[in-house]
């Protein structure tokens, strides 16, 4: 069985040691965390861990009882399994001087990115999109050179099911 990237979505109690207890049980079990994301959800006292992870069926379902075994674990989502969308942050602060600011200020327009920062030799840059366009978006700017990149990885939600006619 082939490993395939999976993101999960787990909500949690918002109490201090929890992401250990969930990381732990990753690297306890020789599993690989590729990204992880957390924030507050509109109730203060719970977390939504948003975690990206590979594995073939068995691995996934394996991870997602012993998330459900801890005791802060509220509901675990595989989001792959559904209908989804899923969206990135990067930050990439790329060498810029004044001459090549129009330069990077078409290839900003052309991946509705905004500038957040201007340097003398510098400018930061942010896009918000899917995997595929952070990446083609990284590509883009590599030639101007980076000083340094910041990305989240994903965060998802599952799509709201569409009414039959």
């Amino acid at each position: 069985m082939t490993e395939k990237r999976h993101l999960l979505s787990i909500l949690v109690d918002n109490e201090p040691g929890v992401l250990s207890r969930i990381v732990g049980l990753f690297s306890g079990r020789g599993y690989n965390i590729e990204s992880l994301c957390v924030a507050e959800t509109m109730d203060p006292a719970i977390s939504r861990i948003t975690m990206t992870t590979k594995g073939n069926p068995m691995i996934i379902e394996q991870i997602k009882k012993q998330l459900n075994k801890l005791i802060d674990v509220i509901r675990v989502t595989d989001v792959t399994k559904n209908n989804y969308f899923d969206r990135e942050l990067v930050l990439v602060k790329v060498n810029c001087p004044p001459s090549q600011r129009g330069d990077v200020s078409q290839v900003v327009s052309i991946f509705n990115a905004k500038v957040v920062d201007i340097g003398p030799k510098s400018m930061t840059l942010e896009v918000v999109g899917s995997e595929q366009k952070i990446d083609a978006f990284l590509e883009t700017v590599r030639m101007y050179g980076f000083k340094e990149v910041a990305r989240t990885g994903p965060i998802s939600m599952i799509r709201e099911a569409q009414k039959k006619k």
